[in-house]
């Protein structure tokens, strides 16, 4: 067999990546897209405010999202496997802390901070990275989008699945038997095995150079500006919603339908933009989408509340949900290349995570301080105007550097 040049090293296959990439997603976050089925029952049982859930998913994602660049270097480095295996064990151990949790400090570092420090080992900039650098830039968005729709089909499966083994089993089994399944995100991960050298593609540059030229661009801070909200609305969406629905007389299984529906449709929104992603100017559909979720929330919130305007609401933002991922990341990828995609797209989803925290929080904050979600809602709707605005300057053109001098 001919020996590999280093400008031309061995990849994954595309369908290597996609299967192991997809599986990893699907699960870790289908996992945590059904956290919000326990806040009723853990703040009950354990006599705990909505502001003590809600503020340990708050400081969840924002761990998340601060080890986010790390784990995407580390991963840009050394390779996702090793990362993957950290975080499969980071993410059983979170699960199995939070059904043990006696106190609202111990289920603060469970749930926030261990549950938080995995995802950021176990989802997009982690496996991003690896579609960055091993698939063709002509698919990169279709495959980013192919891998986030199979992340949202896990959702999808995964909150009935939850809603299952609480009533089965109780709350706090029912996190045990998921810590066992996280495990699972460990041997997947060998199939992402990156051959030598395949995470040192491209011009060779230094890591601090790398963010210099980042955060100096005015597309990438941008396209950072407008994830913040992407984030707040999601997760607020996502943890509250389930007690908004009960807070107004509506049956839970209302809500395990309407999570169920987000994900399923979530499925429809990520892979379609993904594949929109290839035609239409990436911004263009990003800012399409913040502007739609202000005008689907805003009618929403209007309208009288029913199980039926609960699933439409559902549907149509199921397909906004996630659709936002495949375009960003592959405008960071086609800005910056896959050198240290993992980290820039880190840096991105950073942001992201901070609007999460500040979503999910604000979110219990204020319902406690006036028994409503009413202003979280139209702040939600706000901000969605905002993104859309802010992505409408973003260009996607490709950064030129010098070559690097090549040795006689």
């Amino acid at each position: 067999m001919p020996a590999t040049s280093p400008t031309t090293p061995r990849t994954l296959t595309l369908t290597q990546v996609l299967v192991f990439g997809a599986a990893i997603v699907s699960l870790s976050m289908g996992i945590r897209h059904g956290f919000g089925l326990w806040l009723q029952p853990i703040t009950m049982e354990r006599g705990w405010t909505r502001e003590t859930f809600a503020f340990a998913m708050a400081v969840q994602n924002l761990a998340w999202g601060l080890m986010g660049p790390l784990a995407g270097g580390l991963a840009d480095r050394l390779g996702a496997t090793r990362v993957l295996l950290v975080g499969a064990v980071l993410y059983a151990a979170g699960l199995a802390t939070m059904a043990a949790a006696s106190s609202g400090a111990s289920f603060l570092g469970g749930a926030g901070i261990l549950v938080g420090m995995a995802q950021a080992g176990t989802t997009y900039a982690v496996v991003y990275g690896v579609i960055a650098r091993n698939v063709a830039p002509d698919k990169r968005s279709w495959a980013m989008g192919m891998t986030a729709a199979a992340g949202s089909l896990g959702q999808f499966l995964m909150v009935p699945v939850e809603f299952w083994l609480i009533a089965g089993f109780g709350w706090q089994n029912a996190l045990f038997i998921l810590a066992c399944a996280a495990l699972a995100i460990a041997p997947l991960g060998l199939g992402l095995r990156e051959p030598p050298r395949a995470a040192h593609i491209g011009v060779q540059q230094s890591v601090g150079s790398a963010l210099k030229e980042a955060f100096r661009n005015r597309s990438f801070l941008l396209l950072t500006a407008g994830y913040f909200v992407c984030g707040f609305q999601v997760v607020f969406i996502g943890v509250h919603m389930p007690s908004y629905l009960k807070d107004n007389g509506l049956q839970p299984g209302v809500a395990t339908t309407a999570l169920a529906l987000i994900g399923l449709f979530n499925v429809v929104g990520t892979y379609g933009a993904g594949v929109l992603g290839q035609r239409v100017p990436k911004h263009r559909i990003l800012s399409s989408i913040y502007f739609l979720r202000a005008a689907v929330i805003a009618t929403f919130i209007l309208l009288p509340l029913s199980p039926a305007s609960v699933y439409v609401f559902s549907a149509v933002m199921g397909v906004l949900w996630l659709s936002t991922v495949p375009p960003t990341n592959a405008i960071v990828a086609g800005i910056f290349g896959a050198r240290y995609m993992g980290m820039l797209s880190g840096f991105v989803f950073l942001s992201h995570q901070v609007g999460s925290f500040m979503g999910v929080w604000l979110g219990g904050r204020l319902y406690d301080t006036t028994g409503s979600y009413q202003v979280v809602w139209w702040l939600a709707v706000a901000l969605g105007v905002f993104a859309g605005l802010v992505n409408l300057p973003v260009r996607e053109t490709a950064i030129v550097r010098p070559a690097a001098p090549v040795a006689a």
